[in-house]
């Protein structure tokens, strides 16, 4: 059997190919049909096609999207590539592909991939979270995602930062209409909106963290305050859910100072006498997204596969 995973991006259409056992055996990059919905089918259904015809044979599909399904409409919703939004994407690809096709939210596909065969490989329960551009989360439980009923399971980033200090309220405006939820406080541009408000500079998150590590004390400082909002964010997961493991993925989450100071962060927030959750970085790095779209589908589900 063969898996064709998708990841379908704001700027890039990624698309792998993996053999009954995980192995990777095809690759492939394409440019995004932005702002077109009748082009990003097209884009998709070339990919699909040509990764085919490299490997001689048909293969289940999984795409994994930056939003959802709403399971009440069976519509695209919380999309931030939002020319997605309003249409039965999944209907749409299974028409022009001429089989069932599964489209998954992109965190909810990181779970996917490193449950299976990463960093959270073996573990009955994993909380993955995506902290880049945006800050999301996905949930898989022995081995499913946990989409919920309303399509929104995981989506921590769309909650309010606990336990907020009085300079932490109301919180910045966020672009789902509220303030103060957890993506305004740690993803990326929020960690460099964060220093800029403090210092004046206008720095990345990725300069910052560079210059904390080489002393600079006004980025240390930023550094230590994402570290806490961080780890209150999770022990909120820890409170709720109380995973088998946290697993960090997106551009925040290559900063090693954080698998440093998580823990006793997490800890110090965590309802329990004593905090024994691991905090792990994706193992899979930026192909965790489109390996999980294609983890989707199971052997014994769809036999007739090649």
């Amino acid at each position: 059997m063969f898996r064709i995973g998708i990841d379908l991006g704001g700027t890039k259409t990624e698309g792998i190919v993996l053999d009954r056992n995980g192995t990777a055996l095809v690759r492939r990059r394409v440019p995004s049909a932005r702002d077109d919905y009748a082009g990003t089918i097209a884009t998709i259904t070339g990919l699909v096609q040509s990764l085919e015809t490299e490997i001689g044979g048909r293969a289940t599909v999984g795409v994994g999207i930056p939003g959802a399904i709403s399971p009440s409409t069976g519509l695209v919703k919380n999309a931030n590539s939002t020319w997605l939004i309003g249409h039965p994407l999944d209907r749409d690809l299974s028409v022009a592909l001429n089989r069932p096709v599964r489209v998954e939210n992109d965190a909810n596909c990181l779970a996917v991939s490193e449950a299976a065969d990463g960093a959270g490989a073996g573990c009955g329960v994993v909380f993955a979270a995506i902290i880049g551009t945006g800050c999301g989360g996905g949930i898989v439980a022995h081995g499913r995602p946990l989409s919920g009923r309303n399509a929104i399971g995981g989506e921590w980033g769309h909650n309010p930062l606990p336990w907020p200090n009085e300079t932490e309220q109301p919180g910045p405006a966020c672009y789902c209409g509220k303030r103060g939820c957890l993506e305004t406080h740690l993803s990326g541009p929020a960690v460099a909106a964060d220093h800029q408000r403090v210092t004046g500079e206008a720095l990345s998150a990725h300069a910052i963290f560079t210059r904390a590590q080489d002393g600079d004390a006004a980025c240390a400082a930023t550094v230590d305050r994402l570290v806490d909002r961080l780890g209150r964010g999770l022990a909120s997961v820890v409170n709720l859910l109380d995973p088998d493991v946290i697993v960090l993925g997106g551009g925040v989450s290559n900063a090693a100072v954080l698998y440093e100071k998580l823990p006793s962060a997490i800890a110090r927030w965590a309802f329990t006498d004593q905090l024994d959750t691991p905090i792990r970085q994706a193992m899979h790095g930026d192909s965790s997204g489109v390996r999980g779209a294609a983890w989707l589908w199971q052997p014994e589900e769809h036999p007739d596969a090649a």
